[in-house]
């Protein structure tokens, strides 16, 4: 399938609220149709919150919720959520597709200036989702930061990056999305929240779907919600590479 159709939710989020944040989702996609993937921000059913495995919604439930939208969209949709595992706590992005299979990613660089990595484990390892004929990057947040995790070895066409990232480093956030899709030659969908917290963080939103050239094709109006929606080809991307294979002469490297 060449063409993919994205959406990204640019939403605030209910404080530590996760049926209230659900419910708000549901009215907010079952308006949404003829996507391929949607995508909602960095652990939407709580807010960016370190307590939030301890009283979050059980994995179980979100699963569920994300199949039955999943299914009546016909689409992919996930976004990272607080979860209790039996070893401790994930920032776990979930996205599960229309016949209910789940795809998880742990996040791997875990915010210290929050004290994220006292209260969560880090993942350790990159996922890869094919679906629809395109390979699928998943991260999570601050592993914006660290372009060596995210570098491309011609293994995905599609970087998403879920977040809650503050207003206040809101153009680290722009800089690094266009530098993630440049670099790597491959489309990028930042998907970030708006509104405030309770710990009094804003969050200005500023989503954007970018071109493997850096060319924005959707951007969110800062501090506003909106759903951002692009067609991202495949063929273009593949005659892209081709026409101009920087990718060839990437360095090697081990994680």
């Amino acid at each position: 399938m060449s063409a993919l159709n994205l959406s990204v939710l640019q939403q605030p989020l209910v404080w530590m609220d996760g049926e209230a944040n659900l419910r708000f989702f549901d009215a907010l996609l079952a308006g949404l149709t003829g996507r391929d993937l949607i995508v909602l921000p960095e652990m939407f059913t709580t807010g960016f919150a370190m307590e939030a495995a301890k009283s979050s919604l059980p994995e179980a439930r979100v699963v569920s919720w994300l199949q039955e939208k999943a299914r009546a969209a016909d689409a992919m949709i996930g976004g990272s959520v607080a979860v209790q595992t039996p070893s401790g706590a994930v920032n776990r992005f979930l996205l599960v597709e229309p016949d209910g299979t789940v795809h998880r990613y742990d996040k791997r660089h875990l915010f210290r200036m929050a004290g994220e990595h006292q209260h969560y484990l880090a993942g350790e390892k990159r996922e890869i989702i094919a679906f629809r004929g395109w390979r699928i990057l998943p991260q999570i947040c601050y592993d914006l930061r660290f372009p060596v995790f995210s570098r491309s070895r011609n293994d995905y066409d599609l970087a998403l990056y879920v977040a809650n990232w503050p207003a206040a480093r809101a153009a680290h956030w722009q800089a690094l999305l266009l530098a993630r899709a440049i670099e790597n030659q491959a489309y990028v969908a930042g998907c970030n929240r708006t509104g405030h917290d309770a710990n009094g963080h804003s969050y200005s939103g500023d989503s954007r779907i970018i071109s493997p050239q850096g060319e924005i094709l959707a951007a969110g109006e800062p501090h506003q919600p909106a759903v951002l929606s692009a067609e991202l080809s495949l063929d273009s991307l593949r005659e892209y590479r081709e026409r101009f294979p920087a990718w060839r002469d990437a360095d090697e490297f081990s994680l």
